[in-house]
């Protein structure tokens, strides 16, 4: 019985969306191992949440029902817990082969549900972690969050230099924390992936311009984490996962979007949320502008099967 079921899994797929999640591949003796491996480290990353008061009933994953996760990049360093300075919401359609995306400026100016007052969206986290932040993106996009994927962004040195490096493609040359990006095709190693993602005022395009720079990084290392074929590597990513990743999806759940929704990943419609850069008592603030908020809370509620 055993035996039957490692042929049938000869073969390990387990994707952690994010921004840095990287689940694996591999055939031969060591596969049930990290099977065995992955499950637990999946197991110690869980984070429950509440359930979506956007919700009236359960999602069910086996039925390919569509569902949405939020990717938060959290900038956690010594002595600081951080704010969620990236934020990425998606929702999943297997049946219409979809994945609507959208990324929400860290500056953006909106009520912090649970604190009693507005301010950026970012500094939800700092002040109610992962909860505070989901429920302050459910309001501001009139949606549900069903699954939550929170990286920290300071993994992404120790995740690419396991990997041996990434290669993304520089839309012009800048420097920025000691380092020097020409424009191009370019390899970076885990500290030059970091100031990659983080820069952001010599950027034209200013925060949309880091969002799109941080997935490069994380389409990279899913390029590259698809190549690994060491066991020693695998353990090392499972190790860096384990310590800067928290999710409330289970390895089952993991296991059962990989398999019946990956065809969604073939058409991935990305929304910008326009809008405008404000001051209020000197401090700078993004300002969503209406119509573009309420045209993108439209498509991603039609996309999970939602009324308008």
């Amino acid at each position: 019985m055993r035996a039957e079921k490692r042929k049938k899994k000869k073969k390990i797929l387990i994707t952690i969306i994010a921004l840095i999640a990287v689940f694996v591949f591999t055939t031969g003796g060591y596969a049930y191992y990290l099977w065995q491996k992955a499950a637990s480290t999946v197991a110690n990353i869980h984070q429950p949440i509440e359930k979506s008061k956007k919700r009236n009933s359960d999602i069910d994953i086996n039925n390919q029902d569509p569902f949405s996760v939020l990717i938060m990049g959290v900038d956690e360093r010594k002595n600081d817990k951080g704010r969620a300075d990236s934020l990425i919401y998606m929702t999943v359609n297997a049946k219409t082969k979809t994945t609507e995306m959208v990324s929400i400026p860290r500056d953006t100016y909106t009520e912090i549900i649970g604190r009693g007052k507005t301010d950026k969206i970012n500094h939800s986290y700092a002040f109610g972690g992962v909860q505070m932040t989901v429920d302050t993106v459910e309001n501001l996009l009139d949606v549900p969050v069903d699954y939550f994927i929170k990286v920290n962004m300071e993994s992404f040195r120790d995740t690419v230099d396991t990997l041996g490096g990434v290669k993304v493609n520089s839309k012009f040359a800048f420097n920025f924390e000691g380092h020097s990006f020409a424009k191009g095709n370019i390899t970076l190693n885990g500290d030059e992936a970091l100031a990659y993602t983080r820069m952001r005022k010599q950027d034209p395009n200013g925060d949309f311009g880091r969002q799109d720079r941080q997935r490069q990084v994380i389409e990279g290392i899913i390029n590259e984490g698809a190549s690994i074929s060491s066991v020693t590597k695998f353990s090392d990513m499972f190790n860096v996962i384990e310590k800067n990743v928290k999710t409330n999806l289970t390895f089952d759940d993991m296991w059962d979007i990989q398999s019946g929704y990956k065809d969604a990943r073939s058409n991935i419609i990305q929304h910008q949320l326009k809008g405008n850069g404000t001051k209020i008592n000197g401090i700078y603030y993004y300002k969503v502008d209406d119509s573009s908020l309420s045209g993108i809370t439209a498509k991603l509620k039609q996309n999970l099967d939602l009324k308008k």
